[in-house]
């Protein structure tokens, strides 16, 4: 039980901290920063695969499916959004 109080109490910073962090970044740096968002999410698909993957349980097997699901949506969509405002700064020839 203190494990999973432990563990809410991290999520729920790390969205407070998040959501601070993310409302206060200008929009010229919002396309670096996605791409680099991008790559976390990798990392994030590869967490997920190994928990997917761990064998740990049913519950575990379909939470890592999901994560795998989401942080795949997460960087494809990252890559098109960051592929769309590069567009804006290129050259019409």
């Amino acid at each position: 039980m203190e494990a999973l109080l432990v563990s809410v109490t991290v999520f729920v910073l790390a969205v407070f901290v998040g959501f601070e962090i993310i409302t206060k970044i200008p929009s010229t740096l919002h396309t670096p920063l996605m791409s680099g968002s991008n790559a976390i999410s990798g990392i994030t698909i590869v967490g997920a695969l190994v928990a997917a993957g761990a064998g740990e349980g049913s519950v575990a097997k379909y939470l890592g499916f999901a994560a795998v699901v989401l942080a795949t949506v997460n960087v494809v969509g990252g890559f098109l959004i960051t592929n769309r405002m590069l567009a804006m700064f290129r050259r019409k020839k």
